[in-house]
């Protein structure tokens, strides 16, 4: 989907077409006199932001950009508050539209799936264009005016790849044989899965392009970044994945997080981190009985305001669901963070927990507590 998050935000309300809009802001932030919206001027914080229309990203702004930052390249684009709600409820939309097309998906988050056509079209990359070209009408229908980029080759990684050559709103078709044509002249940084890091370290041998990556010795690449990581590399430049659409996914960690806006003293604060981490215990409890599992381990994350960040977890041998066994394993996580009364130590900025090794009720073996957790779906 094209700038989801944003363009959600247009759908619910027009007047926002054609303006830079930035999704990122606080609750309960109003427009000053004389503006229909709030902007990025009246903001003060620390956070970042989640995602901004192809308007806002035309004048220097992007998902993960520091607020303030974004402030000052853009004072008068729109700020608005992240709905999750209103995007889960589009993001069902539109993939809801998709299947009754083709319904062999794999769901990668709130915006993104990939789909195996192969049934549909009989493996016909002419019908194949064709059933996409009906597909993007399908998810402008059904989500009041959304568009999505598609892209459409024989494997993943390129389909991957070709999504993000023709934004927004396009399709971009690599045939069997194009790979060369249509991939090779790209960077590096456009193969998903490899991150900044990796790409220095390439610019270090030479490594610009796909083409030049694709030209390296497999030995070369195994040595510099690990056996199997090299090969991975070799092979995605010449276009070769083996993955399937996988049509199940299971959910190896769920967690929850929040960042401050200002630093909390976790002595003087104390009180008001309680609150939080209730809170978050509460959501995902709520998490793990909607997605249908239990947990074995939790575990916490804090980062300090220096931006060092510590995890901690346990694994207590129970099976872990409600929001009580949630927060009495947080607390035992916390004690082991070595927190200080003064200095960089003293003051956190995020605070998260996570549930992890996570199986379903019916692999628990243990009726008491499936049902027990089976009833927090009916909780309010």
């Amino acid at each position: 989907m094209d700038a989801f998050y944003a363009n959600a935000e247009l759908v619910r309300n027009p007047a926002l077409r054609g303006l830079p809009v930035a999704v990122g802001g606080r609750r309960g932030m109003r427009p000053v006199p004389g503006q229909q919206f709030p902007t990025l001027a009246q903001y003060e914080g620390r956070g970042v932001l989640t995602t901004a229309n192809y308007e806002a990203r035309a004048l220097g702004l992007h998902s993960a950009m520091p607020t303030m930052k974004a402030a000052k390249l853009a004072p008068h684009a729109i700020l608005l508050p992240a709905d999750f709600d209103w995007y889960k409820t589009l993001s069902r939309q539109f993939k809801a539209a998709v299947r009754e097309l083709a319904p062999n998906i794999e769901d990668r988050g709130i915006d993104e799936i990939y789909i195996d056509l192969t049934e549909e079209t009989g493996g016909n990359f002419d019908a194949a264009i064709e059933l996409a070209r009906q597909m993007k009408r399908a998810v402008t229908e059904a989500t009041g005016g959304m568009t999505c980029s598609v892209g459409l080759s024989e494997n993943k990684l390129t389909s991957k790849i070709a999504s993000d050559l023709q934004k927004p709103d396009g399709l971009s078709v690599v045939k069997p044989g194009q790979f060369q044509e249509v991939i090779w002249p790209l960077s590096v940084g456009k193969i998903n899965g490899v991150g900044p890091k990796a790409q220095e370290k390439l610019r270090a041998l030479g490594v610009n392009t796909i083409a030049e990556l694709a030209a390296q010795p497999v030995a070369l690449l195994r040595e510099g970044f690990g056996e199997s990581c090299g090969l991975w590399m070799h092979e995605s430049a010449h276009g070769v994945d083996r993955r399937e659409v996988s049509l199940y996914s299971e959910p190896k960690s769920i967690s929850r997080e929040t960042t401050f806006e200002s630093d909390m003293h976790v002595r003087r604060q104390r009180d008001q981190l309680t609150l939080v981490l209730v809170h978050l215990a509460d959501k995902l409890a709520r998490d793990l009985a909607r997605k249908q599992r239990l947990a074995k381990t939790i575990g916490v994350k804090v980062r300090f305001a220096d931006f060092k960040s510590l995890t901690r977890d346990v694994t207590s041998g129970e099976i872990v669901f409600s929001a009580d066994d949630i927060l009495s394993a947080a607390r035992t996580c916390l004690k082991k963070i070595p927190f200080e009364e003064k200095g960089s130590h003293s003051t956190i900025r995020l605070l998260g927990i996570r549930a992890s090794q996570l199986i379903s009720p019916a692999d628990a073996a243990l009726k008491g507590q499936a049902q027990l957790f089976l009833d927090l779906e009916d909780a309010p």
